[in-house]
């Protein structure tokens, strides 16, 4: 009957015959194995006749599941990765998941499984990591098309209302952002969802439109390093392109070493003010080389904070 369950679990549909030459039974003793399935939970649909057909299909309650030894160790790896995922309860989740499955493992699978976890390194998740319902409800409205409005947070830690149909939650390094189609810019626009508020999906639905990109996660990686906007400055840093990485964050923008004494910066964000203050406060010498408006507010930041230090 294990082996039966196996079988049906593969997902494909069985005619009785083929079932019953694979477990080595009668088609009287596959009829009754499959009934004691159906009364331990498993929702086997079945056709009579001739050609009639055997396929496990969705019920409403969870029932266990069989794993291959293959499918019970990349089972293991994957829990142990979700459990440092940026998702918090996710996280939980999976390592109460995990628990459950290494209690059962057989001691060669659990060999299998440490050697590879061992080998293998994860990032923890942040403190600012979102919730698992935020990402359950944005896949859900991305996939029934309905149109979603949250508060959002930007860079420069201004608030506001956003109207924005959804399309993808792509994971960029330790934070989830969502790609979505921003109603009120008309434009594309990337979102961290650690940085929403009051998430609503509304009942109204929208015509999907053609994606940015074909390859959304390289779209939203480069939105999120260099975000769209129409704030962009260039900046040299007469430093070396290792150092200066080390005092960046990466979400700053594009860092490229011109030699082995200076590198340049290209960024963009919703204000020049947070430029200036970004590459202010890695500590090096630097030049401003556009554009004339974050030339022209860095020269004016400088001198009220010359003016606010006093003599």
């Amino acid at each position: 009957m294990l082996e039966l369950l196996s079988l049906l679990q593969s997902g494909r549909t069985w005619t009785g015959r083929e079932l019953a030459e694979r477990v080595g039974a009668s088609a009287r003793t596959l009829r009754r194995d499959v009934d004691r399935l159906r009364g331990l939970g498993y929702p086997v649909r079945s056709t009579r006749g001739p050609g009639g057909s055997y396929r496990l299909v969705a019920g409403r309650a969870m029932p266990p599941l069989l794993l291959t030894d293959e499918e019970a160790v990349a089972a293991v790896v994957g829990l142990r990765l979700a459990s440092s995922a940026a998702v918090s309860d996710a996280a939980d989740a999976a390592g109460n998941a995990l628990i459950k499955l290494e209690q059962v493992l057989p001691s060669r699978l659990r060999y299998r499984a440490e050697a590879v976890s061992s080998s293998t390194d994860a990032v923890a998740r942040t403190h600012a990591a979102p919730d698992l319902r935020t990402l359950q409800r944005l896949a859900t409205a991305a996939h029934a098309r309905n149109h979603v409005r949250f508060s959002y947070t930007d860079r420069a830690e201004r608030s506001g209302d956003r109207r924005v149909e959804p399309y993808r939650q792509v994971l960029v390094g330790r934070r989830w952002y969502l790609l979505g189609w921003d109603r009120d810019r008309r434009d594309w626009r990337t979102f961290r969802l650690d940085r929403m508020a009051g998430l609503t999906v509304q009942p109204t639905t929208f015509t999907a439109r053609e994606l940015p990109s074909a390859d959304t996660v390289s779209f939203v990686h480069d939105s999120a390093r260099f975000p769209i906007s129409r704030h962009r400055g260039v900046v040299l840093f007469s430093a070396p392109v290792e150092r200066v990485s080390e005092r960046l964050m990466a979400e700053a923008g594009s860092l490229e070493a011109v030699d082995s004494g200076s590198c340049r910066l290209v960024t963009a964000a919703d204000s020049w003010e947070w430029i200036a203050i970004t590459v202010a406060m890695v500590g090096v010498a630097y030049t401003v080389e556009g554009p004339p408006e974050l030339v022209a507010f860095t020269r004016d930041a400088a001198q009220r904070m010359a003016q606010a230090a006093g003599d």
